[in-house]
């Protein structure tokens, strides 16, 4: 078993009611859950001529391999009905594998990992309230470390405490 940490976004519909399906497919289809982060809410990033995010990170433990668990991601993302159109456009369900464990891949369908988490606020300050001290394999820094590193200084705001 290896620790998967995962977030989920959604900026459409009823964004907290999709962040909990997604949490409760996952529970189901990946692995045993560990941590669960506080719901938060954040302006879009890359693309902002839309709705703000809701945005939550939690960990599993799977047995997965991390390209397996990849695919279950994306099904669930289509089974919830994500459409994939334009990068960093609306979704109503977004899963991305931030983690697994410290493994290190660089292939072109998965990068653990994942290549933005040291730039966005709204994924470091969910990470950093529930494993703070998980060190990244590339840069050997923690999560709270990065946290007080990122030059990304938009608002992110606790939506609900679950935590």
């Amino acid at each position: 078993m290896e620790l998967a940490i995962i977030s989920s976004g959604s900026n459409l519909g009823d964004r907290l009611s999709y962040l909990t399906k997604a949490l409760n497919f996952v529970c189901h289809e990946i692995g045993e859950m560990d941590r669960i982060s506080n719901v938060y809410q954040a302006a879009p990033w890359g693309k902002t001529d839309q709705p703000n995010f809701l945005n939550q990170v939690f960990g599993v433990y799977s047995n997965l391999e991390p390209l397996k668990l990849m695919d279950k991601l994306l099904a669930i993302e289509q089974l919830m009905g994500r459409k994939r159109g334009e990068k960093w456009g609306p979704r109503s369900i977004d899963l991305d594998l931030l983690y697994f464990g410290q493994i290190i891949i660089r292939e072109e369908r998965l990068t653990l990992p994942h290549s933005g988490i040291a730039k966005r606020r709204f994924v470091l300050l969910p990470i950093s309230e529930i494993y703070p001290d998980f060190n990244h394999p590339v840069l050997g820094v923690n999560q709270k470390t990065l946290l007080k590193n990122c030059d990304d200084h938009g608002e992110v705001l606790v939506y609900k405490n679950i935590v």
